[in-house]
């Protein structure tokens, strides 16, 4: 064996454990990007009964009246929480949702009306969900 292969199988393991650590490095980074996702509507929202549910693969949103508030309520926990309501010639107005009990549920004061268009942004780590639907 000649000292260029010598040196070739001593330098290869250093060099492979490199690899491996700077790729993992490199999907983490990726994983830490922020991102955006649409959350689709789950057959009609009703509101009122408690069936206005938005998905996004595993993640679960159910918006409903309860008391004189809008509560959501989420299957993973959120960052911040944005509604918005539409009125009928298509301006918003934001209402920042508050931490209700635990990072899973959210409150805003503002009490959903029938036949309204709402859009919805939740933040989880930097990555957004959104959401444009139609409150029955």
């Amino acid at each position: 064996m000649n000292k260029h292969t010598k040196l070739a199988i001593l330098v290869a393991p250093i060099l492979a454990v490199i690899g491996y650590i700077a790729s993992d490095y490199y999907v983490e980074y990726q994983a830490n990007q922020p991102k955006i996702f649409q959350l689709a509507q789950q057959d009609t929202c009703s509101i009122s009964e408690k069936k206005c549910l938005l998905i996004s693969g595993d993640f679960k949103i159910n918006i409903y009246n309860e008391r004189n508030k809008t509560i959501l309520n989420a299957t993973f926990p959120l960052d911040e929480v944005t509604l918005f309501v539409v009125d009928n010639s298509n301006n918003a107005q934001p209402y920042a949702m508050s931490v209700k009990d635990n990072p899973y549920y959210w409150q805003t004061e503002v009490l959903l009306v029938p036949e309204q268009t709402l859009r919805l942004i939740a933040a989880i780590k930097g990555s957004k969900y959104i959401a444009e639907f139609q409150a029955k």
